[in-house]
């Protein structure tokens, strides 16, 4: 330590939190160190103005009473004042950081492989879908942080990776916010995600649609559902379920007809549970590749009806004809 340099110690025993950074100006009363003890932040504040010359310690780490945390060497207070009406640049805290690293999961930009695979296939992504749908910057998501319910099987840092949202994006958001009346723009969305799992339909994404619904009923918001899927799936592991007679999913949806408008959307495959929901629906548009079908393939040769190909469940000329789709799109 050199001569002009005081040390600052920890006053208790704790985590750090976030602290200074080397050459930092520090005015009289600003943290130098955030201490985390008992589930509450102790700030180690600047007695004075004083600059940063050394730090002994990182964001993480474990300190006691008594340790060394900084050093500091007083600075003149013109100096002090000049840098205090800066805009401070605050290294991120361990726990935001790690936030902010689960959050970008969450993002197209995050699977360029999967995003890919839909453009191969001229397609567009979940997101993208909800992002033109609402007024930018509206969108509250719910249960992003959510993955497949297969921990028995696969690693948390695969599902993170790769179940994101557990194939259900949804949420909040509002439509033409500038042209409704107040509160009259707010709506329902949801997107299965076809990337994920083709967009089947898991525990936990059950568990978010329940609660989302119940969101829709409560403020009496109407739903637009992007229904592209699979159905049910069958790889979960981690839920306790005997027959899935606590999946309310399915009436909390039809029950929602009649109070609110349901806006239902098809491309591409639609098959089973998410047909279901599609199903119920008070307006149903579907593109031209669509395929409805309240069973799948593997559901069809299953039950003994022969090996049928994706594509010659419930096409769009069918689908069209008997009154399932009523807006029939390009």
């Amino acid at each position: 330590m050199s001569a002009a340099a005081k040390p600052v110690l920890s006053p208790l025993t704790g985590t750090v939190l976030s602290c200074a950074n080397v050459g930092e100006i520090v005015p009289a009363g600003r943290p130098l160190v955030v201490i985390e003890s008992m589930k509450m932040e102790h700030v180690v504040e600047a007695p004075e103005p004083d600059e940063v010359v050394r730090v002994w310690v990182a964001p993480g780490d474990t300190v006691r009473e008594g340790q060394l945390l900084v050093e500091v060497s007083p600075v003149p207070r013109s100096s002090a004042a000049k840098e205090s009406n800066r805009t401070p640049v605050i290294a991120d805290r361990a726990d935001v950081a790690r936030l902010r690293e689960r959050r970008g999961y969450l993002t197209d930009e995050a699977r360029p492989e999967a995003v890919a695979k839909r453009r191969e296939k001229g397609r567009r992504t979940a997101r993208e879908n909800i992002a033109d749908l609402l007024d930018e910057g509206s969108f509250q998501e719910y249960g992003g942080f959510g993955v497949a319910a297969q921990r028995q099987r696969r690693s948390e840092v695969d599902l993170i990776a790769n179940t994101p949202a557990d194939g259900l994006i949804c949420g909040t958001g509002t439509v033409n916010a500038d042209d409704a009346e107040d509160g009259r723009a707010r709506v329902l969305a949801m997107s299965y995600d076809y990337t994920v799992l083709a967009g089947t339909q898991g525990y936990v994404n059950h568990k978010k649609t329940d609660r989302v619904l119940e969101v829709a009923r409560r403020n009496m918001l109407p739903v637009v559902l992007f229904a592209e899927g699979g159905g049910g799936r069958p790889g979960d592991t981690d839920a306790p379920v005997v027959a899935g007679l606590d999946v309310m999913s399915f009436a909390s949806f039809a029950s929602l007809s009649g109070l609110v408008p349901l806006v239902g959307i098809a491309s591409g495959y639609c098959f089973a549970g998410n047909a279901a929901l599609l199903g119920c629906c008070d307006v149903v548009i579907a593109t031209e590749d669509s395929n409805i079908g309240m069973a799948g393939p593997a559901m069809i040769e299953g039950g003994g009806l022969g090996v049928v190909a994706p594509t010659a469940i419930g096409p769009i000329e069918v689908q069209t004809k008997n009154g399932v789709v009523d807006v029939r799109v390009a």
